[in-house]
């Protein structure tokens, strides 16, 4: 069976020399992952002074990336831990245990009453992925409906679980904000009982979040239409500076008794993007219901990976449950949101300075990591051809990749592409860059790239 297969793909099954068969002739390349090609590009290119605002994770003012100092810490603290099996279980559970009080409420019934199961996860990733196979495995002719748009790996994450997905209306282009009465239509539209991923805060990729009182629409129709809301929580703390703040859209659902599952990710927040750390967690009627719902979840993730490596959980563990260092950790959140609103506002500025035609309001209404800037695709291209700067082609900035060293030329460049009179641009080539942040001579770096000309 096997030898006619390769036959009727026309693949010789001859042991000549001259022609050797392979189990994987017919395997084609992979399209590759949107975000990934930025960096691709971005790495491919041998300009000294090139900018990458594609990256997803948080950079410093040099641009650099940041082991926060309460991850420091944590690693103090358990270094001379001995990463025993004993262990490990102990070290899982208290990484669920802190992750849902982090997100439904140290206070909140579901953690009095242990309403709830979870599992630790390879980052918002993986929680994602294991509630789409468990989402499949019960409920196996459902759909899932993504906000237009969403993060491009969620439709590649459903689609593996073989669950098939529809989009609702959330983003308005011309606005650049959120399309709300769209939404709410889509809502009602939906049959009853429908998948709903929801971003609470820091919305990827467009940096638009509802208000607490169009949460509180949009799950009291939930309500009404018997909707489930799953929770992707990638950014808790960046879109406000505050981790309670931040989680106020679940405690509206919590609040309105819904059923509710989430992913939960420390990638971003704890500047942790190598370790993969992450939490799923489904809320339950009772314990009874959530000794099942876990070991369901468990049966899924010991299919795929068995548990995630033990380190990163317990920093993440150790974070959280450890007052002084969850203090620390807080304060560093704050740090780390300030400095991206800090680089919104001064972006808008530059651009407003130079005169630009287009309202760059939308830059400082949108909140967390990311921009949805209104770029075209030409313009992205030309960014990337023309100033070596990269983003997505949708025009999503990366605004921990924008820094004061770089904030003007960027703004320059952005003006330069979407000048509407080609007269009045500002910068002709690269080299309008290198007169611009480096001293004369070329010596003196001050683009924060280590670049020295």
């Amino acid at each position: 069976m096997i030898i006619s297969r390769f036959l009727r793909r026309g693949i010789s099954t001859s042991t000549s020399p001259t022609r050797r068969w392979s189990w994987w002739d017919h395997v084609t390349q992979a399209l590759k992952d949107p975000i990934n090609a930025v960096t691709d590009a971005f790495l491919a290119d041998p300009c000294p002074y090139k900018i990458n605002l594609g990256v997803g994770a948080y950079r410093d003012d040099e641009g650099k990336p940041v082991v926060l100092q309460c991850v420091r810490e944590a690693e103090g603290k358990i270094g001379a831990t001995n990463f025993l099996e004993s262990t490990s279980t102990a070290i899982s559970s208290k990484l669920v245990e802190e992750s849902a009080k982090l997100i439904y409420g140290e206070d909140s019934d579901v953690i009095k009453e242990r309403r709830f199961a979870g599992i630790p996860a390879l980052s918002g990733t993986g929680a994602c992925r294991i509630f789409a196979e468990f989402q499949k495995r019960f409920y196996p002719d459902s759909t899932i409906y993504f906000p237009d748009p969403t993060w491009s790996n969620h439709r590649n994450i459903w689609g593996d679980a073989h669950v098939p997905d529809r989009t609702f209306h959330y983003y308005h282009p011309d606005s650049k904000g959120l399309n709300f009465l769209a939404l709410m239509d889509d809502v009602k539209n939906a049959p009853d009982g429908s998948f709903f991923l929801l971003h609470p805060c820091a919305h990827n990729p467009t940096g638009v979040d509802p208000t607490d009182e169009q949460w509180r629409e949009i799950s009291s129709l939930f309500k009404v239409k018997n909707h489930f809301p799953f929770f992707d929580v990638a950014y808790q703390g960046f879109a406000s500076g505050d981790v309670e703040r931040d989680a106020q859209a679940i405690r509206i659902f919590l609040d309105d008794g819904h059923s509710i599952g989430c992913a939960q990710s420390f990638a971003k927040n704890m500047g942790l993007y190598g370790h993969r750390v992450g939490c799923l967690s489904i809320l339950c009627n009772d314990k009874i219901q959530a000794v099942a719902i876990k070991s369901q979840l468990k049966q899924i993730s010991n299919t795929m990976y068995g548990s995630p490596p033990i380190h990163g959980i317990s920093l993440v563990s150790k974070i959280l449950s450890n007052p002084d260092i969850k203090a620390l950790w807080l304060k560093e959140v704050k740090v780390m949101a300030t400095r991206i609103q800090r680089m919104r506002a001064t972006l808008r500025e530059a651009l407003e300075r130079l005169g630009s035609p287009l309202n760059w309001q939308h830059i400082t209404n949108q909140v967390g990591m990311f921009c949805f800037s209104g770029l075209t695709r030409a313009e992205v291209d030309q960014l990337a051809k023309e100033f070596h700067i990269y983003m997505t082609h949708d025009g999503r900035i990366s605004m921990a990749g924008v820094t004061t060293k770089n904030v003007d030329y960027v703004a320059r460049a952005i003006h330069e592409v979407t000048a509407s009179d080609r007269d009045t641009k500002i910068l002709h080539n690269i080299g309008a860059y290198k007169a611009y942040t480096f001293d004369p001579g070329g010596k003196k770096d001050r683009t924060g790239t280590g670049a020295v000309i």
